[in-house]
């Protein structure tokens, strides 16, 4: 964040500031909110004003910490740590996101050291284990790492991680039967893990060519996670060994449609259009590759090649001689570059260059270069994994015509264990319910958004031009930026100053429960909307406003509830007879009752206002599920569907609500359904299903 836009949120944050020196434990409590529905940015900025206020608390520091480590901010990330660990020495987690930030950093000893520290106070603390022999591997320890690894699998024998992360270590030191071993105990202990499959597929290709085997894993992996761009690379590799040119560029296309502006694909897909004649197409791609990376010189010298091949002679000679300007010892280069010239009428120049040519091969003891194959720029695939691929940190110029691939040593570039990011609690869920539709401004951009049916009630809450930004139904909400936090701290004050000039106006007090909604103030949010409905007793929006922050306030205390303070050891084990594995879990408590009962009122009231508002009665089911009263839930998903026979959202839930009562039938057909209508993560399931 620019130190501008750090300065201009502070300003407009201090009608909250006297708050924080007041009470900083409802300060901190909202950032911990904000952190939990990972608002990170938004996050710091309450931590902040505690720090400001009581310096001295070791909590907002690790709070801030975690913020960072999710944004990437690695040594912000470190720094806040030590200062948490400072202040309290005794914060254990403290010790494991320090120990991720560094460990990222490259500064490894330093890693294990503070993975050491956290087993003094958690010594059969998986993750601990993990990543402290991960790290040993990276200093290249191999005896201590594998002392870490045995201790972490005798003490942890259907762990997942511990098998996979042994496996890279095994790889790393050349034991290629040991790393088959581990991959395939993973598989045996969690088969719909995604990784495995892909990870064991890499090692028959490079270590046993075994092609066909390894496309089997692939497409297992890509059925458990078809939006994983790196299996589809890899995939179209595999096919390429196999003579595939076409089934290996589907796979290249399918990658452009999930990530436009990946080079590597343009550039693979280059080449094997040039392989099958589609010359004018692989110009294209090659120059999306040149044009994002403008010092890429393979590429600049396939597309020389290929505007040879069609006549753009003037064209291939001023890429030529931007390739020959690098590479002066280029040999295949010059003897391209003169029947180029030839071929212009420049019989004196392509002589310079075939004499040139000749020269360096006798100077650099090249083999002879076959003309006609340097200047059509076929690959002439020899057996040998080395002669038809390079790897992307070899320059080797020679090896123009030959596929890209990610480096040898990122084929298994171990990875510590991060269960810092995001919801903390949910990490080890398999398998939830879509979420609840809420209202704000804000999607995330690559949300696969379903059409919003028409809400009469939005629309003319919209139409009155009270709110400076549209409001959207969504269930895809997205974390606000710097720019916009500064925005909704800036329009509660605009709001605050129109309630004192017109206290009766529920509009402004609506307006005002959004924002503070949006910086996830929820007690704030709630003061208002209970003014807003107080004020005008039929604002359905404002009841189902209402509803959609007290399931928020819910799902927060929920998670402090069971995570013990945001406790990172928490873990759930994904059980397809436990519901709770579905990410719902049984409300415990009188208050949270008496929450609970609230949000079902505001849900009824909004249904006997606006009996075709979907969005009520699928979130009442979602809420209902958390009650388990599941007879209840598929009867609201029911209702919904009947007024939107293609919400996906609600088709997905519902078949998992009937697969829990164990109605299979009704399960599948509702998940496949749900599939048919865009909800990816239904074909996963499935496929578990199937097994």
């Amino acid at each position: 964040m620019h130190k501008s836009c750090i300065i201009l949120l502070l300003l407009s944050f201090t009608s909250l500031l006297s708050v924080a020196q007041i009470n900083t434990d409802r300060v901190m409590n909202i950032g911990r909110n904000a952190l939990y529905f990972e608002d990170y940015i938004l996050s710091m900025q309450y931590f902040n004003q505690v720090i400001k206020v009581k310096p001295y608390m070791a909590e907002p520091y690790f709070y801030r910490a975690v913020a960072k480590l999710s944004l990437d901010d690695f040594k912000g990330a470190e720094e806040d740590c030590s200062l948490c660990i400072e202040r309290n020495p005794f914060i254990v987690n403290a010790y494991q996101v320090r120990g991720i930030a560094r460990q990222t950093l490259g500064d490894y000893q330093g890693a294990i050291d503070d993975y050491t520290a956290g087993l003094r106070y958690a010594p059969e603390d998986r993750t601990f284990l993990n990543n402290k022999a991960i790290a040993e591997v990276q200093l290249k320890k191999y005896d201590e790492a594998e002392k870490s690894f045995g201790k972490l699998i005798a003490l942890h024998p259907n762990y997942y991680n511990g098998y996979m992360s042994r496996s890279q270590f095994y790889l790393e030191t050349g034991d290629t039967i040991k790393a088959l071993a581990d991959i395939d105990k993973a598989i045996s202990i969690d088969k719909y893990m995604s990784g495995a499959y892909a990870q064991r597929a890499i090692i028959k290709v490079l270590h046993d060519a075994d092609y066909d085997s390894a496309l089997a894993d692939m497409n297992e992996a890509l059925r458990l996670d078809p939006k994983e761009v790196s299996y589809y690379f890899n995939r179209a590799r595999i096919k390429y060994h196999q003579d595939d040119l076409q089934g290996a560029m589907a796979d290249y296309d399918h990658i452009l449609q999930l990530d436009p502006g990946n080079t590597m694909t343009y550039y693979n897909r280059g080449l094997l259009r040039m392989q099958v004649g589609e010359r004018n197409k692989a110009i294209s791609d090659f120059s999306a590759v040149i044009k994002a990376e403008p010092d890429n010189y393979f590429a600049i010298y396939n597309r020389a090649l290929l505007y040879d091949m069609i006549g753009s002679y003037s064209k291939a000679i001023a890429d030529f001689n931007v390739v020959l300007e690098q590479y002066p010892d280029f040999a295949a280069g010059f003897f391209a570059r003169s029947e180029a010239k030839r071929k212009m009428g420049d019989m004196k120049g392509g002589e310079k260059d075939f004499m040139l040519a000749l020269d360096l091969q006798k100077k650099t003891k090249y083999d002879p270069i076959d003309e006609a194959t340097a200047a059509a720029g076929t690959t002439g695939k020899a057996s040998g994994q080395a002669a038809d691929e390079r790897s992307e940190s070899d320059k080797n110029i020679n090896k123009f015509n030959q596929i890209l691939v990610a480096d040898a040593h990122t084929e298994y570039k171990p990875e510590y264990e991060n269960k810092i990011r995001g919801r903390v609690q949910d990490q080890d869920v398999q398998v939830s319910i879509q979420p609840m539709y809420v209202l704000t401004y804000y999607e995330r951009p690559d949300a696969v958004r379903q059409n919003i049916y028409y809400v009469k009630e939005l629309e003319e809450l919209n139409d009155t031009h009270v709110f400076a930004k549209k409001l959207l139904l969504t269930n895809s909400e997205a974390a606000l930026l710097s720019d916009q936090v500064n925005y909704h701290f800036a329009s509660i004050n605009d709001y605050s100053r129109l309630i004192e000039i017109n206290p009766s106006n529920p509009l402004s007090y609506f307006g005002r429960a959004i924002d503070f909604m949006l910086v996830q103030d929820f007690a704030s949010a709630l003061d208002d909307l209970n003014k807003a409905v107080m004020t005008s007793n039929n604002f359905t929006m404002a009841y189902f406003l209402r509803a959609v922050v007290r399931a928020k306030q819910i799902e927060y205390e929920l998670s402090t509830a069971s995570s013990q303070d945001l406790d990172f050891q928490a873990k759930r084990k994904t059980d397809s007879n436990d519901f709770a594995a579905m990410g719902i879990a049984s409300l415990g408590g009188e208050n949270l009752k008496m929450e609970y009962e609230m949000v079902l009122r505001d849900y009824e009231k909004v249904i006997e206002d606006a009996p075709r508002f979907i969005y009520a009665y699928y979130n009442r089911g979602n809420l209902r599920c958390s009650q388990q009263d599941y007879r209840g839930a598929i009867a609201d998903y029911t209702k919904a569907i009947e007024l939107r026979p293609d919400f996906g959202d609600a088709y997905y839930n519902r078949g998992l609500v009937y697969l829990k009562q164990g109605n299979t039938a009704a399960g599948t057909a509702d998940l496949s359904k749900a599939g048919e209508l865009g909800v990816v993560a239904a074909y996963n399931l499935l496929k578990r299903l199937s097994d």
